[in-house]
């Protein structure tokens, strides 16, 4: 095989990195069960249409078909494409089950994504989320989205990471003020708004002018509701003050108030009201979520999230949620990139046994066996060279303990290669300290 070219944005952690990453997911899961989310895993491929129903995705949406048509199989799997993000197949899978789930439904879903994006530092085209969703049929009761940011922060600040800053909005306060100021098209304001810290407020006004026909005035109010922010309540003292009127606006005011303070109690300043806060994609209808890793705030958001009525519903029935999502990989490819996470050693492995003798590797066997047999993770040296280079192959690979069995009847020992100290031990009774059972995650 000739050397194979790297393909950007698919990234391969060293097993350093993945263990990280597993000792990250493993606190996140822990978290969301702590909260009484369920797991759940959805099939990788959804219907085109249904991919394609909400929000700007189409140029960002991976086909899947096969390289030779196969005429007697089963038809439709041109019209597949591989899920962009965790929600809309989670809504499809409610639909397909609600007669056999409980509501409010709470599920956790930590699973890879497709999405065809320009690969650079934070962003890539295959990625792990980590998402929690609460439904409930006809009506969702706005508490559960001021549930959502206490759960998240408890994940974050579970983990040897910088502090995050959940930043919070409502679309019925972007909709009721869009239309309480005379714009008719709302959605296509949320959108040019949503590009803000991209584009800059003089591309903005541009395109609100453009895509929502904003006259000057119009582009100049929704440009001030944006640069409204604030670590509490009186968020909504600044909105009053510009002046516009619309049921909408106020019950959104109420519902973000309600959001912030909840979180103000539980974690104080984990959340923020930013009203530039709008989410690209259409489905969202209330609070919505962008989460800001301190210190890398410029790669933008690594958690989003937010409410969604409209997304399932099939006839009369309506299953309206909210959601928000970690984006594993993004997070820990920013941190990756800064050095900012470490690992006490590049392999699980806390003892090596070594092997006195190619004839006797069945008593090295044995010991290894026992040792993991009580929790402790170990492997049995791959030569039987002398201890000396048995010793240097552990310490390569930072393994902390070499096990020696006794010959003619002595008692075995074990050496701590890190300080020299090396005792008597029964593999039925020894014991590591516990920080050197499993590796140790921390910041770099």
């Amino acid at each position: 095989m000739s050397k194979p070219t790297p393909i950007s944005g698919f990234p391969e952690w060293t097993p350093a990195q993945r263990m990280i990453e597993q000792f990250v997911l493993d606190r996140i899961r822990a978290t969301f069960e702590l909260y009484g989310f369920a797991p759940l895993e959805t099939r990788s491929v959804e219907p085109l249409d249904q991919l394609l129903r909400k929000g700007e995705t189409s140029k960002e949406v991976y086909l899947l078909r096969r390289l030779q048509a196969d005429a007697e199989g089963p038809a439709g799997d041109d019209a597949l494409g591989l899920h962009f993000d965790l929600t809309v197949p989670f809504a499809r899978y409610v639909l397909e089950n609600a007669g056999k789930l409980q509501f409010p439904f709470r599920r956790y879903q930590i699973q890879k994504v497709w999405r065809g994006e320009r690969p650079q530092e934070g962003r890539y085209r295959e990625f792990l989320q980590a998402d929690i969703d609460i439904v409930d049929r006809d009506t969702l009761p706005a508490h559960f989205e001021a549930e959502m940011p206490l759960v998240i922060g408890d994940a974050l600040r579970s983990l040897p990471i910088p502090p995050v800053r959940i930043q919070v909005n409502n679309r019925k306060i972007c909709e009721g003020f869009y239309r309480g100021i005379g714009l008719t098209d709302p959605e296509a304001a949320l959108r040019a708004v949503d590009k803000l810290d991209k584009i800059g407020p003089a591309k903005v006004a541009e395109l609100l002018a453009e895509t929502a026909g904003a006259s000057e005035a119009q582009a100049k109010a929704c440009l001030s509701l944006a640069e409204i922010s604030a670590p509490d309540a009186s968020f909504a003292d600044a909105v009053r003050a510009l002046g516009v009127s619309h049921p909408l606006l106020d019950e959104g005011v109420d519902e973000l108030v309600a959001v912030v303070e909840t979180a103000a109690a539980h974690s104080p300043g984990l959340c923020v009201a930013d009203l530039r806060i709008a989410r690209g994609l259409d489905y969202y209808t209330g609070t919505v979520y962008e989460t800001q890793l301190v210190g890398y705030e410029r790669f933008g958001s690594i958690c989003s999230g937010g409410r969604y009525d409209n997304l399932a519903s099939s006839g009369a029935a309506r299953f309206p949620g909210v959601g928000i999502s970690i984006g594993v990989t993004r997070l820990l490819g920013l941190l990756f990139g800064a050095d900012a996470l470490s690992v006490s050693r590049s392999v699980p492995t806390c003892v090596l046994v070594a092997v006195t003798a190619e004839e006797h590797r069945a008593v090295s066997n044995a010991v290894a066996d026992a040792l993991r047999g009580r929790g402790v993770p170990t492997e049995v040296s791959p030569s039987a060279a002398k201890f000396g280079k048995q010793i240097r192959y552990a310490e390569r690979r930072g393994i902390p303990y070499v096990w020696f069995p006794g010959a003619d009847g002595a008692a075995d020992e074990v050496k701590d290669i890190r300080s020299g100290e090396q005792v008597a031990a029964a593999a039925g009774e020894w014991t590591p300290p516990r920080a050197d059972l499993r590796p140790l995650v921390g910041q770099g």
